[in-house]
């Protein structure tokens, strides 16, 4: 009887699920913090929760909609597909609940939200291929 093949490389272990998740949540989080900060507003708990909840309901929406779970690590996929997500819902959101959406805060959030969203990504990246890198030359010798 044939079994489907799948490679055990193809599993996320459900921790680096959540962490890339709560890393994003953070980012998402961070963000809406300094943007706050930026303009003189309130730094707390409220005021906070107030700029970012768009944001984070549109990193929700991007994880689902890129199942960035089967690939939590991944540039395309999870970083830019989500990265979008987020800015797109996000900006949505916020004008919906008529909180303001100039152009200059779109261009500001998203280059933001790509520098964080996909930058840890990225480096995550490229910290794994010099790894390999590394082990296969190691093997080689």
């Amino acid at each position: 009887m044939a079994t489907p093949s799948t490679s055990s490389a193809s599993v996320v272990a459900p921790r680096v699920i959540a962490a890339a998740f709560a890393l994003d949540a953070a980012l998402v989080i961070v963000f809406a913090a300094i943007g706050r900060a930026s303009h003189d507003e309130d730094l707390t708990l409220a005021g906070v929760a107030q700029t970012a909840w768009p944001f984070l309901i549109g990193l929700i929406v991007g994880w689902l909609l890129t199942r960035a779970w089967q690939q939590p690590l991944g540039v395309r996929r999870a970083g830019l597909g989500v990265w979008a997500m987020t800015v797109i819902a996000g900006m949505l959101l916020r004008g919906v609940a008529d909180q303001g959406v100039s152009v200059a805060f779109v261009v500001v959030a998203s280059v933001v939200l790509l520098s964080f969203l996909v930058g840890w990504r990225v480096i995550v990246s490229l910290v794994r291929r010099r790894r390999s890198a590394r082990s296969n030359e190691e093997v080689a010798r």
